[in-house]
């Protein structure tokens, strides 16, 4: 089919549809949440809520005593009352879901538990924040679409990097045209994950080379992916800056990927040469599936090209390698670096900093102080802020059920593409069409 009748029948096919975001706590002026998974994610999230004068946290969840003991003494020190807390089974989450004293519920647990938790809740009519992670299969994803279409319970995709400071000042020079029109993005996870710890609050506890029931921490589940899967397992901070910069969902989309992973020797070699293990310890004789390198080729409607990279098994510094590239110029956080034509010296990196002042965002002039001491340098204040406020005030979310599918499924989709070759994917459309039509709403002013 043609892009032009393309566009044509789908403006047609989703002009009846309207989607609305129906929020019973309106208005509401302290709502009562439940967090779900309070290890070292959802701790964070936890200090966050309790230090909220628009909050109430009335129940906690989780099956590890540990975690359960530092978030008591969190709730403590901050001299809180403490709230119920569900625990004992995997299942114990359904226990607060049903909590007729939980308005709303974080969700910070393990990733495979993430879509069947928040489908639930939205069931239960309980509002939804869920942490980021990679998808187990493109079904879930649609799992979490049709949840919310049938229910209209509103749902938050916590993805944080999207309103990291430097990337928020890029985004506002995007809007005021200073690159020009948009060719290239790249971004990704370049993280050296090899040895997990667990931060209590006062002390670090683990590291090693154990994972799965010896592990600590998201070694007890994080590294079985490694074990298992060849995809990039971790998407969604490289592509979530990139979906608010090109608009994805919001009158473009992405249209296709291909994936392609290098070899796997990292976590082998860390077991083999650390102090606690050895060529003999028995994670030596464990194959790990998962390439260090994985990289993902998306292009999309608009015909844009976008190169994300997975990499968390080999030593190096932390950095997203976020790229921005237009007609008019380029910028590159790993050294924060700008050239755009016709300013600076020609042919010559100059330090971004100057102008991304400049362009700062103004949610980051209104909400400075506030996101102070907050964790990731106060993005996770951001993500916290814009669910809650948009849940009190009957606004659509800023990364909805949408966003949260698109950045979600790549992990499936790199998964087939690697195992298929790097044969070309096509991306699921999972607003039917209403892509065309949808404007962009992620942070346009000062508000959330």
């Amino acid at each position: 089919m043609e892009r032009r009748d393309f566009v044509k029948k789908s403006t047609i096919i989703g002009a009846g549809i309207t989607i609305l975001n129906t929020n019973p706590l309106t208005q509401k002026s302290n709502l009562n949440l439940g967090v779900i998974g309070v290890g070292a994610r959802g701790l964070g999230h936890l200090g966050l809520l309790l230090r909220r004068t628009d909050v109430t946290v009335t129940a906690i969840c989780d099956i590890d005593e540990f975690t359960l003991n530092s978030a008591a003494k969190m709730v403590d020190k901050l001299g809180k009352k403490q709230p119920k807390v569900y625990k004992g089974s995997d299942e114990a989450y359904k226990e607060l879901i049903n909590d007729k004293n939980v308005d709303a519920v974080i969700i910070a647990t393990p990733w495979h538990w993430h879509v069947p938790m928040a489908v639930e809740a939205m069931q239960k009519g309980k509002a939804v924040g869920v942490e980021v992670c990679g998808s187990t299969s493109v079904e879930e994803c649609w799992q979490l679409v049709r949840a919310y279409e049938t229910t209209k319970t509103p749902i938050m995709f916590l993805e944080n990097v999207c309103y990291r400071r430097d990337i928020m000042s890029v985004l506002n020079m995007v809007r005021k045209d200073v690159f020009g029109e948009l060719t290239h993005l790249q971004g990704g996870y370049e993280h050296d994950l090899r040895e997990v710890k667990l931060n209590s609050g006062t002390q670090w506890y683990g590291g090693g080379v154990e994972f799965g029931e010896k592990g600590m921490s998201e070694a007890r589940w994080r590294t079985s992916h490694s074990v298992s899967r060849n995809a990039d397992l971790y998407p969604t901070h490289g592509v979530g800056p990139i979906m608010t910069m090109t608009n994805i969902n919001r009158g473009n989309r992405f249209t296709h990927l291909t994936s392609m992973s290098s070899k796997g020797i990292g976590l082998h070699n860390h077991i083999v040469n650390h102090p606690k293990g050895g060529k003999d310890h028995p994670n030596a004789k464990v194959k790990f599936e998962l390439g260090d390198i994985v990289t993902t080729m998306i292009r999309t409607q608009n015909d844009e090209t976008v190169l994300l990279t997975h990499d968390t098994n080999l030593p190096r510094p932390y950095s997203l390698g976020f790229r921005v590239q237009g007609a008019k110029g380029i910028w590159m956080d790993i050294n924060d670096s700008i050239y755009v034509e016709g300013k600076g010296k020609s042919h010559e990196w100059s330090p971004a900093k100057p102008m991304r002042d400049e362009y700062d965002h103004p949610l980051w002039k209104k909400y400075e102080k506030d996101a102070t001491g907050a964790g990731h340098g106060g993005m996770d204040f951001f993500v916290i802020n814009a669910f809650l406020e948009c849940l009190k005030n009957n606004e659509p979310m800023p990364l909805d059920v949408y966003d949260a599918a698109t950045m979600k499924v790549i992990t499936s989709l790199s998964e087939e593409s690697i195992a298929k070759g790097s044969q070309p994917v096509v991306f699921p459309d999972f607003t039917n069409g209403r892509w065309i039509t949808r404007k962009p709403i992620f942070a346009l002013d000062d508000r959330y």
